[in-house]
């Protein structure tokens, strides 16, 4: 495939991990187990097929409304992670950006976070943005406000500026593992114009292949951004 057919940025929604558990008689948490030992090896087979930046979606800001024992889980799932990989990271060339409120997180969660973000801002070579604890009405209502009280016009570019992807450009494929076709409050404003593939491969399911499966769909899209 062209290198100028690949897309700069893919935002994920990495859906299905509670139904492809529960289709397996294991509890939702065996789900999200397997989901994120799925995330390392998708987010270096995107940055092999050239993909600069990449946003998964881990936590929803709504997700807290889930059961305490599956939202308990997911952090320490979240947190293990981050730990998991830090020397890689820091090592890689890939830059963390944890998107998202992290008022709500734990202290020790918090921590880990902060420890890889600095260890890792001076990366060059890729972007990857986990948002968690995330919602993209809440991002946008956060610029705006930061704007005012910055005392800066509010203007679409200005907006842009504040929004937690704004090293990372606009995606131009989002994709939704789960089959499901919503966004989900994901990546509003800056997916005005993305490219959005939805597919019914569960996201532990969600291979190398079923990645490329989304890049050649992408490669046959017109792109106008409102033009002819």
């Amino acid at each position: 495939m062209s290198e100028s057919k690949i897309p700069h940025h893919v935002g994920i929604i990495m859906d299905g991990n509670g139904r492809w558990a529960t289709a397996r008689g294991k509890d939702r948490s065996y789900g999200h187990k397997i989901g994120s030992s799925n995330v390392d090896k998708i987010v270096e087979h995107a940055f092999n097929s050239g993909v600069y930046a990449l946003t998964l979606y881990a936590f929803s800001s709504e997700n807290w409304a889930r059961p305490k024992k599956e939202v308990d889980e997911l952090m320490k799932l979240l947190k293990l992670y981050i730990q998991k990989f830090y020397k890689k990271l820091v090592g890689s060339g890939i830059r963390l950006i944890v998107a998202g409120d992290k008022s709500a997180l734990t202290p020790d969660l918090v921590k880990e976070i902060e420890k890889v973000e600095q260890a890792t801002k001076n990366n060059a070579e890729h972007i990857l943005n986990i948002a968690l604890n995330y919602g993209g009405r809440q991002e946008i209502v956060n610029a705006v406000n930061k704007l005012i009280n910055d005392g800066k016009s509010v203007t679409v570019d200005s907006i842009t500026e504040y929004l937690y992807t704004k090293d990372s450009g606009d995606p131009d494929l989002i994709i939704r593992t789960g089959g499901e076709k919503r966004l989900s409050n994901f990546l509003l404003y800056q997916g005005a114009y993305s490219e959005l593939y939805f597919t019914d491969a569960l996201w532990p399911d969600f291979d190398e292949i079923e990645f490329d499966k989304a890049l050649e769909e992408f490669s046959k899209r017109k792109r106008r951004f409102g033009k002819i």
